[in-house]
């Protein structure tokens, strides 16, 4: 696939990536910006901003105007906060591409951010944290994070903010925080599927350019300093245990990180994987477990994620650490290095066919790289892995010193749970 990128003159960047045979396409404005750009008192305050672009804007005067629009064309539409980008976004089918751009580019730039309409918004941000609470599985990352990183830093934070703050806000927040942190330059249009490219690109020229150019906005980065095992409970009546355990890991662009990746679905992707086998098929501890690498520009971390009975829980973490261990000691067969990687290429490649998969992609790698990969790029840096290579890698990260679990249920006793963190 070819992505066809432009930079305008206050230095937003413009994303084309046509797709042959689609019938489909997607509109996306991605900020370089979110939780990670909050200080405490912030904490909230990017996502309750993507929440207020909905609501209003000098041509469309409600949310249920926007809604009524898209709704009337069948397209899907949304908008996420993360801690790194906050994205907006409209898939049609492919005759209506016009209606999307107007609409997503309109609530971008001309958002009124009504006072009464942050008031109401309150109560319903405040129940989706309370909605989150009662989901372990979704909030256990947050446990983790706070371990991980430390909740005085951006990252160990989480992206709703605490309620105290979501009672807070004022509309003069929002307008101060979207004037520091939505720069043209960390601003990245996206739009893939079917579309006239010379049409699309005079458009989103024409609405975008008159952007005046305005400082990137920056975060405090992160080193780990790690030199013991740690262990975090979140006390909490459950019917299961949910846990995270990780370590740190690469960044974007460090040397082995596709490497890493390989790793991960080795132990943890796919019903095949090495973890799944060991904890579920042999030992009937958890229902699912699943192995994954999260990346920032600066940091990274390699993450084991399952459910649990209570009582199990130290034979699931065990467990884990077993296949942490063998890993590291033991040189991948080349039949299960070979069938790693024919997974990796199989759901890469299914997760780009789609038009808001794309254009989501290729966004999140513009921003957090600075340019993007095609799949080809990436499936040769894969296929290129090497069994020593996981080998090494593993060496490098699966230490005892650098181990964090995370744990939501029922449980007292962190030193007892830092005791099992041993390789």
């Amino acid at each position: 696939m070819k992505y066809d990128i432009h930079t305008l003159e206050n230095g937003l960047r413009i994303i084309l990536a046509p797709q042959a045979g689609s019938k489909t396409a997607t509109v996306m404005v991605m900020a370089g910006t979110g939780s990670r750009y909050e200080d405490p008192k912030e904490n909230g305050l990017a996502h309750f901003l993507e929440h207020m672009f909905f609501k209003g804007t000098g041509k469309r005067s409600s949310a249920k105007v926007i809604s009524e629009e898209l709704d009337a064309i069948g397209s899907v539409y949304n908008a996420f906060t993360s801690k790194e980008r906050t994205a907006y976004y409209a898939k049609v089918s492919d005759s209506y591409i016009d209606t999307a751009i107007d609409v997503i580019t309109d609530i971008f730039l001309n958002s009124t951010l009504p006072s009464k309409e942050i008031t109401k918004e309150r109560g319903a941000i405040i129940q989706e944290i309370d909605m989150y609470e009662d989901m372990p599985m979704r909030t256990i990352d947050n446990v983790f994070d706070a371990l991980m990183f430390g909740t005085e830093h951006p990252l160990g934070r989480t992206i709703l903010g605490p309620k105290e703050n979501i009672r807070r806000f004022k509309r003069s927040d929002f307008s101060e925080y979207l004037k520091k942190n939505y720069s043209p330059s960390n601003t990245v249009v996206s739009i893939a599927g079917s579309f006239n490219t010379k049409k699309v690109l005079a458009k989103i020229r024409k609405e975008f350019g008159g952007l005046k150019p305005s400082p990137v906005p920056t975060y405090p980065s992160f080193t780990h300093a790690q030199t013991s095992a740690r262990a975090l409970i979140k006390q909490k009546k459950t019917d299961q245990t949910q846990f995270m355990l990780g370590v740190p890991a690469y960044p974007y662009g460090h040397r082995d990180e596709y490497v890493l990746v390989v790793l991960a679905t080795i132990l943890g992707g796919g019903m095949s994987s090495r973890l799944f086998t060991e904890v579920r098929e042999k030992r009937g501890l958890a229902y699912s477990i699943h192995a994954w690498v999260d990346k920032y520009p600066d940091v990274g971390s390699l993450v084991v994620q399952a459910g649990v009975e209570h009582a199990k829980l130290a034979k699931a973490v065990t467990t884990i650490l077993s296949e942490f261990r063998k890993i590291s000691r033991n040189k991948v067969p080349l039949t299960e290095l070979r069938k790693a990687q024919a997974y990796i290429r199989g759901t890469l490649t299914l997760s780009l066919e789609t038009s808001d998969n794309v254009a989501e992609n290729a966004a999140t790698s513009l921003i957090n790289t600075g340019r993007v990969q095609t799949l080809d790029e990436i499936l040769r840096q894969v296929d290129a892995v090497t069994a020593n290579d996981i080998q090494r890698v593993a060496k490098d990260i699966l230490k005892g010193h650098q181990l964090n679990l995370a744990v939501i249920g029922p449980h007292t006793d962190e030193k007892l749970l830092v005791d099992l963190l041993k390789i």
